[in-house]
């Protein structure tokens, strides 16, 4: 493992994280859970493929686990995917 693949740092490119939630309600409580971590700025949803999906936009450097431990709070899954293209 690297420091990239295991923290979401600061930049527009944010971290992709994929997800067993289905509905949109529940997706929304994933998205408020996550925006009060402190450095979380932003989530994006995208409901549009079959494996939900949802991006963090941090301010800063927050571990990978934080972000799961906070999903998993929920009842669900958060599985980071690859690291963002350069």
């Amino acid at each position: 493992m690297s420091f990239l693949s295991e923290n979401v740092i600061p930049g527009n490119h944010g971290k992709i994280f994929g997800t067993d939630a289905t509905d949109s309600h529940d997706l929304e409580r994933i998205k408020h859970g996550l925006l009060k971590i402190e450095g979380v700025k932003d989530v994006l949803l995208n409901t549009t493929n079959f494996v939900k999906e949802f991006t963090v936009f941090t301010s800063k450097t927050i571990e990978v686990k934080t972000i799961q431990d906070k999903v998993k709070s929920f009842g669900f899954h958060a599985i980071p995917k690859g690291i963002f293209p350069l």
